[in-house]
């Protein structure tokens, strides 16, 4: 990211701040100097960063910027009394549906979870923090971790997808654009809450394939039982450590596709104007960019 512009403004008049890049911050040996002098000035802050990954060669990573950013940005925000903190978590911070505690089935959900617990502290002892959870946010954009249903459609297209774990577990799709635009709304309204939710509609997993097999006339994926899911999630845990390559599938990951993960928006959409594009619309505009 870039560290050496000033604050640009919003459409609403608010003066955000784009916080150097973690590593690249560290790597001058000046972290904390730089984020503060890229929030000086701003009107708010919105600390979006995570480590969305299945696995990484150094589990300390996770804690270091899913939870240490985030700590950080608070004490910046904090010291020079930045009116209004927006935070992204994600759903899986929050436990599954019929639950009542969230999981920590890997260390990206684990972390994601404590940062929750310090943002709704950091609110609970007065600090302007909202958060925002997002539900599986779809869209156009690159087939990376972070896009989840991006790499199943990209992987399913290409031939490349052995099957789906879950297939009859819901999730809640949040169209990435209507994701982005509440947060430009959180940024300058006034609200009662300091945690909203931003699903989508809610809907077994093997839906998307549907549509994308109306869409497409692609085949719908095979479902790959927990216990076979399971056990790939071993071997490829187990090939990652010799190989330092990232696995495919683990064992953590099975776990999260064991529930069901619906969300209910409504508040967001009385209080942010949150829209939710029905899933098909938005499956469309995503492989019609692909």
């Amino acid at each position: 990211m870039e560290d050496d512009r000033k604050p640009p403004k919003a459409n609403g008049g608010v003066a955000t701040a784009t916080v150097p890049d973690k590593d690249a911050a560290q790597a001058s040996g000046d972290a904390p100097a730089q984020a503060r002098g890229a929030a000086e000035g701003a009107d708010a802050i919105i600390h979006s960063a995570a480590l969305v990954s299945l696995w990484q060669p150094n589990p300390a990573a996770f804690q270091e910027i899913n939870v240490g950013g985030l700590e950080a940005t608070l004490e910046v925000a904090k010291s020079l009394g930045t009116p209004r903190i927006i935070y992204t978590s994600s759903f899986l911070a929050l436990p599954p549906a019929g639950h009542t505690a969230p999981l920590s089935a890997n260390d990206y959900q684990r972390t994601k979870a404590m940062a929750l617990a310090v943002a709704r502290g950091a609110a609970a002892a007065g600090l302007p923090v909202t958060t925002l959870v997002p539900g599986v946010i779809y869209g156009a954009g690159a087939a990376t971790e972070g896009n989840l249903i991006g790499r199943l459609v990209t992987d399913h297209r290409a031939g490349r997808l052995p099957g789906i774990v879950g297939a009859d577990r819901c999730w809640s799709y949040a169209h990435v654009e209507d994701v982005a635009d509440a947060h430009v709304t959180a940024l300058s309204r006034t609200l009662t809450r300091r945690e909203y939710t931003l699903g989508g509609v809610n809907a077994p997993q093997m839906r998307v394939f549907e549509i994308l097999r109306d869409l497409t006339g692609a085949g719908l994926p095979r479902r790959i039982p927990f216990a076979a899911a399971s056990m790939i999630g071993w071997i490829e845990e187990q090939r990652a450590r010799v190989t330092g390559r990232p696995p495919l599938i683990t064992r953590g990951a099975v776990k999260i596709f064991r529930y069901d993960w619906t969300l209910d928006s409504l508040r967001s959409v009385d209080e942010l104007s949150y829209r939710i594009v029905p899933l098909e619309t938005g499956l469309r505009s995503m492989v019609s960019a692909r």
